[in-house]
């Protein structure tokens, strides 16, 4: 028996009253050149700092939400330039990590974050079941889907794929300064990472993280665990200096750089 038409209209009212991402809102996840011919697959978990207008500024204030606490400074831009030099499938995440981190698995508490360096996130404190899910289900399943999907898509075809995430750090955290221009981030697979940081010692001008300032885990990130470890993918996670990249010129000079040493650090392999 077919739903009354005011019963039916009333329960689709109600999932759009229940959406995170309203009608007139971007999807979560871009992809950019999916058919580019190098082997070389992007991401950037990071990319964009928008907040849906369901949650309004999650009570953080623009100042802050222009911070790396909200976003990956320049990440996406260096991205873009190294997805057009390489001709390489880039997929990046539009919605700030405050919604939630789409490098981090749901499970963790750091998923959502509560408290981000010394700020404090109002709009996620004391979460329903309801409403984290919706997170989950809206931005971070989405993104994660259509990586996988776009790799899947790759693995069926019988191309070569070498994962590159891209990331980008602060000079300065916690009052102690970061000397790194370059972080080059792995876990059980060094082969990638290896190489590329000795072609960056190489350019002679560069100080280099060696998994620094952070370290890829299985509990802190989600990208190079799951779908480069786990689908047996040469991979690296780069973090790149924020002041570096911070305009146009870094940004482009990096993707430069990068386009020139990853095919060099491949060749290696």
């Amino acid at each position: 028996m077919a739903m009354p038409s005011s019963t039916a209209g009333r329960k689709t009212r109600m999932r759009k009253a229940q959406r995170l991402l309203a009608e007139n809102e971007p999807g979560p996840v871009i992809v950019t050149r999916p058919d580019g011919a190098s082997p070389f697959f992007l991401t950037c978990d990071h990319a964009g700092r928008r907040i849906p207008s369901v949650l309004g500024d999650l009570g953080v204030s623009e100042k802050e939400r222009q911070r790396h606490i909200a976003w990956d400074i320049g990440s996406a831009a260096v991205a873009h330039h190294l997805s057009a030099l390489l001709d390489a499938c880039l997929v990046e995440q539009v919605y700030s990590r405050l919604v939630i981190d789409c490098n981090r698995d749901p499970s963790v508490p750091s998923s959502i974050p509560v408290l981000s360096e010394c700020t404090t996130i109002p709009g996620n404190v004391g979460l329903s079941e309801f409403e984290r899910a919706r997170r989950v289900r809206e931005i971070f399943e989405p993104y994660q889907a259509r990586t996988r999907a776009e790799l899947d898509r790759r693995q069926s075809a019988g191309r070569e794929t070498i994962l590159v995430a891209i990331h980008s750090f602060t000079p300065i955290f916690e009052g102690d300064q970061r000397p790194w221009h370059v972080g080059v981030l792995y876990h059980r697979d060094e082969r990638l990472a290896h190489a590329l940081m000795d072609l960056f010692q190489r350019e002679g001008n560069l100080i280099i993280g060696d998994n620094e300032p952070y370290q890829v885990s299985d509990e802190m990130d989600y990208g190079i665990p799951v779908h480069g470890e786990k689908r047996g993918l040469v991979h690296v996670e780069l973090e790149l200096r924020q002041d570096l990249i911070a305009n146009d010129e870094g940004q482009r000079a990096w993707a430069e750089r990068l386009a020139r040493l990853l095919p060099q650090a491949r060749a290696r392999l």
